[in-house]
Protein backbone atom coordinates (compact mmCIF):
# COMPACT_ATOMS: atom_id res chain seq x y z
CA UNK A 1 0.00 0.00 0.00
CA UNK A 2 1.38 3.41 -1.02
CA UNK A 3 2.31 5.82 1.76
CA UNK A 4 0.08 8.92 2.02
CA UNK A 5 1.96 12.15 1.31
CA UNK A 6 1.22 14.68 4.11
CA UNK A 7 3.30 17.44 2.59
CA UNK A 8 0.33 19.35 1.08
CA UNK A 9 -1.54 19.56 4.40
CA UNK A 10 1.60 20.68 6.20
CA UNK A 11 2.21 23.39 3.64
CA UNK A 12 -1.43 24.50 3.82
CA UNK A 13 -1.36 24.80 7.62
CA UNK A 14 1.90 26.72 7.55
CA UNK A 15 0.54 29.05 4.89
CA UNK A 16 -2.60 29.71 6.93
CA UNK A 17 -0.61 30.45 10.07
CA UNK A 18 1.63 32.84 8.19
CA UNK A 19 -1.22 35.04 6.98
CA UNK A 20 -0.96 38.56 8.51
CA UNK A 21 -4.34 38.63 10.23
CA UNK A 22 -3.32 41.60 12.39
CA UNK A 23 -2.58 43.68 9.32
CA UNK A 24 -5.54 42.41 7.34
CA UNK A 25 -8.05 43.26 10.07
CA UNK A 26 -6.23 46.04 11.89
CA UNK A 27 -5.39 47.93 8.71
CA UNK A 28 -8.99 48.81 7.80
CA UNK A 29 -9.79 49.65 11.42
CA UNK A 30 -6.82 52.01 11.65
CA UNK A 31 -7.87 53.62 8.36
CA UNK A 32 -11.38 54.18 9.74
CA UNK A 33 -10.00 55.80 12.90
CA UNK A 34 -7.85 58.10 10.77
CA UNK A 35 -10.88 58.92 8.60
CA UNK A 36 -12.91 59.78 11.71
CA UNK A 37 -10.09 62.05 12.84
CA UNK A 38 -10.13 63.86 9.51
CA UNK A 39 -13.92 64.19 9.67
CA UNK A 40 -13.72 65.80 13.13
CA UNK A 41 -11.03 68.18 11.89
CA UNK A 42 -13.20 69.09 8.90
CA UNK A 43 -16.12 69.89 11.21
CA UNK A 44 -13.96 72.19 13.31
CA UNK A 45 -12.55 73.93 10.23
CA UNK A 46 -16.09 74.51 8.97
CA UNK A 47 -17.17 76.05 12.27
CA UNK A 48 -14.01 78.17 12.46
CA UNK A 49 -14.01 79.39 8.86
CA UNK A 50 -17.76 79.85 8.39
CA UNK A 51 -19.21 80.79 11.75
CA UNK A 52 -16.40 82.49 13.68
CA UNK A 53 -14.18 85.50 13.27
CA UNK A 54 -11.06 86.70 15.10
CA UNK A 55 -11.15 89.29 17.85
CA UNK A 56 -8.51 91.87 18.62
CA UNK A 57 -7.28 89.92 21.65
CA UNK A 58 -6.74 86.76 19.59
CA UNK A 59 -10.00 85.06 20.54
CA UNK A 60 -13.00 84.06 18.50
CA UNK A 61 -16.51 85.47 18.24
CA UNK A 62 -19.60 84.38 16.37
CA UNK A 63 -20.44 85.89 13.01
CA UNK A 64 -23.90 87.44 12.92
CA UNK A 65 -26.11 87.83 9.89
CA UNK A 66 -28.48 90.80 9.76
CA UNK A 67 -31.81 90.80 7.94
CA UNK A 68 -33.67 94.06 7.63
CA UNK A 69 -37.47 93.93 7.89
CA UNK A 70 -40.45 96.06 8.88
CA UNK A 71 -41.73 96.03 12.47
CA UNK A 72 -44.58 98.16 13.79
CA UNK A 73 -44.17 100.55 10.90
CA UNK A 74 -40.45 100.99 11.50
CA UNK A 75 -37.36 99.50 9.92
CA UNK A 76 -35.83 96.78 12.08
CA UNK A 77 -32.97 94.33 11.75
CA UNK A 78 -33.02 90.69 12.75
CA UNK A 79 -29.57 89.72 13.93
CA UNK A 80 -28.77 86.02 14.35
CA UNK A 81 -25.61 83.90 14.47
CA UNK A 82 -24.65 82.32 11.17
CA UNK A 83 -24.03 78.95 12.84
CA UNK A 84 -27.71 78.73 13.79
CA UNK A 85 -28.93 78.76 10.18
CA UNK A 86 -26.36 76.58 8.39
CA UNK A 87 -26.05 72.81 8.79
CA UNK A 88 -22.83 71.82 10.51
CA UNK A 89 -21.26 68.67 9.03
CA UNK A 90 -20.75 65.98 11.65
CA UNK A 91 -19.85 62.89 9.65
CA UNK A 92 -19.19 59.74 11.66
CA UNK A 93 -18.52 56.09 10.83
CA UNK A 94 -21.45 54.10 12.11
CA UNK A 95 -20.59 50.58 10.98
CA UNK A 96 -17.58 48.67 9.65
CA UNK A 97 -17.97 45.27 8.00
CA UNK A 98 -14.82 43.29 7.26
CA UNK A 99 -15.30 40.13 5.20
CA UNK A 100 -12.18 37.98 4.91
CA UNK A 101 -11.78 34.89 2.79
CA UNK A 102 -8.64 32.78 2.45
CA UNK A 103 -8.16 30.00 -0.07
CA UNK A 104 -5.12 27.79 0.29
CA UNK A 105 -4.44 25.13 -2.28
CA UNK A 106 -1.72 22.54 -1.81
CA UNK A 107 -1.29 19.41 -3.94
CA UNK A 108 1.37 16.81 -4.53
CA UNK A 109 1.45 14.29 -7.37
CA UNK A 110 3.85 11.39 -7.80
CA UNK A 111 3.99 9.27 -10.91
CA UNK A 112 6.24 6.20 -11.28
CA UNK A 113 6.43 3.85 -14.26
CA UNK A 114 8.46 0.62 -14.33
CA UNK A 115 8.86 -1.18 -17.62
CA UNK A 116 10.77 -4.42 -18.06
CA UNK A 117 11.06 -6.44 -21.29
CA UNK A 118 13.08 -9.53 -22.23
CA UNK A 119 13.42 -10.85 -25.79
CA UNK A 120 15.10 -14.09 -26.87
CA UNK A 121 15.61 -15.25 -30.41
CA UNK A 122 17.23 -18.49 -31.55
CA UNK A 123 17.67 -19.57 -35.12
CA UNK A 124 19.32 -22.57 -36.78
CA UNK A 125 20.11 -22.88 -40.43
CA UNK A 126 21.41 -26.05 -42.13
CA UNK A 127 22.56 -26.30 -45.72
CA UNK A 128 23.82 -29.56 -47.29
CA UNK A 129 25.01 -29.88 -50.86
CA UNK A 130 26.77 -32.55 -52.97
CA UNK A 131 29.12 -31.46 -55.68
CA UNK A 132 30.93 -33.92 -57.96
CA UNK A 133 31.06 -36.71 -55.60
CA UNK A 134 32.21 -34.52 -52.91
CA UNK A 135 29.79 -34.10 -50.13
CA UNK A 136 29.81 -30.65 -48.56
CA UNK A 137 27.76 -30.10 -45.50
CA UNK A 138 27.16 -26.68 -43.83
CA UNK A 139 25.37 -26.05 -40.53
CA UNK A 140 24.54 -22.51 -39.31
CA UNK A 141 23.13 -21.83 -35.86
CA UNK A 142 21.96 -18.34 -34.85
CA UNK A 143 20.73 -17.41 -31.35
CA UNK A 144 19.72 -13.93 -30.14
CA UNK A 145 18.72 -12.99 -26.61
CA UNK A 146 17.91 -9.41 -25.56
CA UNK A 147 16.78 -8.03 -22.20
CA UNK A 148 15.46 -4.44 -21.62
CA UNK A 149 14.21 -2.68 -18.49
CA UNK A 150 12.77 0.87 -18.51
CA UNK A 151 11.93 2.82 -15.33
CA UNK A 152 10.35 6.30 -15.20
CA UNK A 153 9.53 8.31 -12.01
CA UNK A 154 7.76 11.71 -11.89
CA UNK A 155 7.00 13.86 -8.80
CA UNK A 156 5.04 17.12 -8.98
CA UNK A 157 4.01 19.51 -6.18
CA UNK A 158 1.78 22.59 -6.50
CA UNK A 159 1.03 25.11 -3.73
CA UNK A 160 -0.96 28.38 -3.86
CA UNK A 161 -2.33 30.81 -1.28
CA UNK A 162 -5.09 33.25 -2.20
CA UNK A 163 -7.10 35.57 0.01
CA UNK A 164 -9.64 38.31 -0.58
CA UNK A 165 -11.03 40.90 1.78
CA UNK A 166 -14.10 43.12 1.44
CA UNK A 167 -14.41 46.19 3.66
CA UNK A 168 -17.76 47.99 3.82
CA UNK A 169 -17.87 51.27 5.72
CA UNK A 170 -21.17 52.99 6.48
CA UNK A 171 -21.10 56.62 7.56
CA UNK A 172 -23.70 59.30 8.13
CA UNK A 173 -24.49 62.55 9.88
CA UNK A 174 -23.70 62.08 13.54
CA UNK A 175 -25.47 63.61 16.51
CA UNK A 176 -24.21 67.02 17.48
CA UNK A 177 -21.74 66.95 20.38
CA UNK A 178 -23.20 68.11 23.68
CA UNK A 179 -20.83 71.05 23.88
CA UNK A 180 -21.73 72.34 20.42
CA UNK A 181 -25.43 71.83 21.12
CA UNK A 182 -25.06 74.00 24.22
CA UNK A 183 -23.24 76.67 22.22
CA UNK A 184 -25.99 76.75 19.62
CA UNK A 185 -28.61 76.91 22.37
CA UNK A 186 -26.91 79.98 23.78
CA UNK A 187 -26.56 81.49 20.32
CA UNK A 188 -30.26 80.93 19.69
CA UNK A 189 -31.06 83.01 22.74
CA UNK A 190 -28.94 85.82 21.28
CA UNK A 191 -31.20 86.19 18.24
CA UNK A 192 -32.54 89.71 18.51
CA UNK A 193 -34.53 92.31 16.68
CA UNK A 194 -32.54 95.53 16.35
CA UNK A 195 -33.76 98.95 15.39
CA UNK A 196 -31.78 100.17 12.43
CA UNK A 197 -31.33 103.54 14.16
CA UNK A 198 -30.50 102.09 17.56
CA UNK A 199 -32.59 102.07 20.73
CA UNK A 200 -32.47 104.78 23.38
CA UNK A 201 -34.57 104.25 26.50
CA UNK A 202 -35.06 106.26 29.65
CA UNK A 203 -36.80 105.03 32.79
CA UNK A 204 -38.49 108.39 33.48
CA UNK A 205 -38.84 111.30 31.09
CA UNK A 206 -40.42 113.43 33.79
CA UNK A 207 -38.17 113.59 36.85
CA UNK A 208 -38.97 115.28 40.16
CA UNK A 209 -36.15 116.75 42.22
CA UNK A 210 -38.04 116.13 45.43
CA UNK A 211 -38.15 112.42 44.55
CA UNK A 212 -34.40 112.36 44.03
CA UNK A 213 -34.23 113.66 40.48
CA UNK A 214 -32.88 110.40 39.05
CA UNK A 215 -33.50 108.48 35.87
CA UNK A 216 -31.80 105.58 34.10
CA UNK A 217 -30.81 105.85 30.44
CA UNK A 218 -29.77 102.88 28.28
CA UNK A 219 -28.71 102.66 24.65
CA UNK A 220 -28.32 99.84 22.11
CA UNK A 221 -26.37 100.71 19.00
CA UNK A 222 -27.22 99.61 15.46
CA UNK A 223 -25.35 96.33 16.01
CA UNK A 224 -27.49 95.43 19.01
CA UNK A 225 -24.82 96.06 21.66
CA UNK A 226 -25.31 98.20 24.73
CA UNK A 227 -23.11 101.28 24.40
CA UNK A 228 -23.50 103.53 27.46
CA UNK A 229 -20.35 105.40 26.47
CA UNK A 230 -22.22 106.78 23.46
CA UNK A 231 -24.84 108.51 25.60
CA UNK A 232 -24.43 112.28 25.79
CA UNK A 233 -26.51 114.67 27.92
CA UNK A 234 -27.31 118.27 26.93
CA UNK A 235 -29.40 121.19 28.02
CA UNK A 236 -32.45 121.44 25.79
CA UNK A 237 -33.18 124.94 24.58
CA UNK A 238 -35.24 126.22 21.67
CA UNK A 239 -36.23 122.64 20.84
CA UNK A 240 -32.67 121.52 20.23
CA UNK A 241 -29.64 120.34 22.19
CA UNK A 242 -27.53 123.16 23.60
CA UNK A 243 -24.41 122.87 25.75
CA UNK A 244 -23.33 119.50 27.17
CA UNK A 245 -24.03 118.95 30.87
CA UNK A 246 -21.24 118.96 33.41
CA UNK A 247 -20.88 117.69 36.96
CA UNK A 248 -22.46 120.92 38.25
CA UNK A 249 -25.70 119.96 36.51
CA UNK A 250 -25.90 116.28 37.41
CA UNK A 251 -24.19 113.24 38.79
CA UNK A 252 -23.98 110.04 36.76
CA UNK A 253 -22.78 106.49 37.16
CA UNK A 254 -22.39 104.08 34.28
CA UNK A 255 -22.71 100.31 34.08
CA UNK A 256 -22.60 97.85 31.18
CA UNK A 257 -26.02 98.82 29.84
CA UNK A 258 -26.51 102.51 30.55
CA UNK A 259 -26.04 105.35 32.98
CA UNK A 260 -27.90 106.48 36.10
CA UNK A 261 -28.37 110.23 36.07
CA UNK A 262 -29.18 112.39 39.12
CA UNK A 263 -30.14 115.94 38.12
CA UNK A 264 -29.46 118.90 40.40
CA UNK A 265 -31.53 121.61 38.73
CA UNK A 266 -34.91 121.78 37.15
CA UNK A 267 -35.27 122.35 33.43
CA UNK A 268 -35.37 120.57 30.14
CA UNK A 269 -32.55 118.25 29.17
CA UNK A 270 -32.01 115.76 26.40
CA UNK A 271 -30.10 112.51 25.97
CA UNK A 272 -28.51 111.71 22.62
CA UNK A 273 -26.90 108.53 21.28
CA UNK A 274 -26.35 107.74 17.64
CA UNK A 275 -29.40 108.93 15.72
CA UNK A 276 -31.66 108.82 18.76
CA UNK A 277 -32.66 111.62 21.13
CA UNK A 278 -35.00 111.79 24.15
CA UNK A 279 -36.14 114.87 26.10
CA UNK A 280 -36.18 114.77 29.90
CA UNK A 281 -38.21 117.23 31.98
CA UNK A 282 -36.81 117.82 35.45
CA UNK A 283 -39.27 119.50 37.88
CA UNK A 284 -39.06 120.66 41.48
Amino acid sequence: MAKIDTTPSTVANNALQSLPFGTLIGGPLSACVEAQKQAALTSWEFIRDVGLTDTEDGGKKAIYVNFEYRKDGHSATLSLPLLTIVPIPYMAIREIDIAFKARISAASATSQTDKKSTAMEMGMKSNTSVNIGIVKSSLELSTSISSKKDSTATRESKYSVEYTMDVNVKAGQDDMPAGMAKVLEMLNTSIDSINTKGELNVSNQVVSLKDGGSTYISYKNTEGYYAPQDIKLYKYEDFKPAEELTSTDLQKAADDSGILCVFKNEGFYCAKAGERMLVINVTK
